[in-house]
């Protein structure tokens, strides 16, 4: 990997036990900077061979239970993080989950479930974050920049998807909650930026790819012809945390071999 510059630099990622959070906190832990592992009381396993990865890679990591949704354990989260390692430099609001039926069968429960942790989530760990930011002041020997926040959304934020409303609308959500951040931030030198992936083979939609039949009609959606792999993401988030991307503000990178080009128009238009 290309010296990103972020040794020194301080990075949280929730919801990184797992699928995209863990292949961005390993990036990012063997781009140099320090990482704070952030997941629920049940992956505390997963989480522990995540610093366990980093650490063997030489880098520094701290696994941290929290429950993005609720607002004192982002707090706490972040508080261990100051705690461990000074401060913060560098928030990846990954952490996110689907759960979709028919519209007239969806509970108020999934509904809120759902934009509790992907929409709410990370409104409350980007304020978390941006309170750090300024508490600690710049650090012009480590960035440009005051803080970093990458917010992690999805080709859903644009495409409509049925029977997963609640799902769309977090991340549609969520474009405009990271928009109306790096409008308000800017002028702070904190830059907020989303990537948006397609289909990428992670648990999370483990059903669209796991067999041949499922994976053969998904590629017909992606023009690029394969599926996305975790790294793809994570590689695109460890840039957005650097200074490579510094004059980069309010902007969604599309992580998706063409997904949101309308495939099916190929031939039709």
């Amino acid at each position: 990997m290309p010296d990103l510059g972020l040794s020194g630099q301080v990075a949280v990622v929730t919801g990184a036990s797992s699928g995209l959070g863990q292949a961005c906190a390993l990036t990012l832990g063997l781009a140099g900077a320090a990482v704070v592992v952030n997941h629920l009381p049940r992956s505390a396993d997963a989480a522990a061979e995540v610093v366990t990865r980093i650490e063997d890679g030489g880098g520094r990591a701290l696994a941290v239970a929290a429950d993005i949704s609720r607002e004192d354990e982002v707090e706490a989260l972040f508080a261990r993080a100051v705690d461990r390692f000074g401060t913060v430099h560098i928030l990846v609001n990954n952490a996110g989950v689907q759960d979709g039926t028919r519209f007239q069968d969806m509970s108020l429960t999934q509904w809120q479930r759902v934009l509790d942790i992907n929409l709410t989530g990370q409104f409350l760990c980007a304020r978390a974050a941006v309170r750090e930011f300024l508490r600690r002041g710049m650090q012009p020997e480590l960035s440009c920049a005051l803080g970093k926040i990458i917010c992690m959304s999805s080709v859903h934020q644009i495409i409509p998807w049925a029977f997963e409303t609640n799902y769309a609308a977090s991340k549609g959500g969520v474009m405009l909650l990271m928009q109306s951040l790096a409008q308000e931030l800017a002028p702070n030198r904190i830059r907020v930026n989303a990537v948006a992936p397609g289909a990428i083979r992670t648990p999370i939609n483990r059903p669209a790819w796991e067999t041949p039949q499922a994976l053969k009609a998904l590629l017909e959606l992606i023009p690029y012809g394969r599926i996305g792999e975790p790294a793809d993401v994570a590689q695109a988030v460890a840039w957005l945390a650097s200074d490579l991307s510094d004059y980069m503000i309010g902007t969604t990178l599309f992580i998706d071999g063409g997904m949101a080009l309308y495939p099916s128009f190929r031939g039709h238009g």
